[in-house]
């Protein structure tokens, strides 16, 4: 067992030094603007564009002028609904949109099918079974984060994500692993940090039993 569990924890590793290495050539390669006066100024050259913490209304037909924008984050920005436009972000891989007021998403965000990565931490009113029927629709999603939501348990129907290979659960009220991780078929690696987990011994036969390197 302890062999099995080392195995899992340094294919894990592995795992997670590839998409570092990935994800910081990108940050240093990559200019991130973080103004609107900015990045219109030669907006099909934006990959990057961080507006967090700012509370902006967004004119007319903006979106539509960042045609090769690959990150996006409106982290803290006071928003109850996701802008128009956003959905024609086309080469759209990584959107950070955390502390905001959501309690769904529009039906047309599953018009991001490049979408890799979602940021939806500290969204505590967002009814999360529909917007896990919205995030089905998205096929290479990869990596959720879902912390600091005051999550009990996931809904029934989450395992429809399932092209799914991380999910961020950490800082949130569960007191047992969510049964719905187990039909997950491509999950790799779960952040299960800073939960009430009552039998740390379940844990580990998971990671034993489905191949899921569990954080706790």
């Amino acid at each position: 067992m302890k062999t099995s569990t080392l195995l899992l924890m340094f294919l894990c590793l592995s795992f997670f030094n590839v998409s570092f290495s990935q994800n910081t050539d990108f940050s240093q390669e990559t200019k991130t603007y973080t103004s609107i006066e900015e990045a219109l100024r030669n907006p099909e050259t934006v990959r990057k564009l961080d507006l967090s913490n700012q509370k902006i209304d967004f004119p007319e037909g903006f979106w539509s002028q960042f045609k090769n924008l690959e990150y996006l984050s409106l982290k803290n920005d006071g928003l109850t609904f996701l802008p128009e436009g956003i959905s024609q972000l086309q080469n759209l891989k990584i959107l950070d949109i955390s502390g905001n007021n959501f309690k769904n998403l529009p039906k047309s965000f599953r018009s991001l099918q490049n979408l890799e990565e979602l940021y939806l931490n500290e969204e505590k009113n967002m009814n999360l079974e529909q917007t896990v029927e919205t995030l089905s629709l998205l096929p290479k999603l990869k990596i959720l984060h879902l912390e600091n939501d005051h999550l009990t348990k996931l809904p029934k129907n989450f395992s429809k994500i399932k092209n799914l290979e991380s999910l961020y659960l950490n800082n949130n009220d569960f007191k047992n692993v969510p049964k719905e991780i187990i039909n997950l078929k491509d999950l790799k690696y779960m952040d299960f940090q800073n939960n009430q987990i009552r039998d740390p011994l379940k844990i580990n036969q998971i990671m034993n039993d489905y191949g899921v390197v569990i954080t706790f």
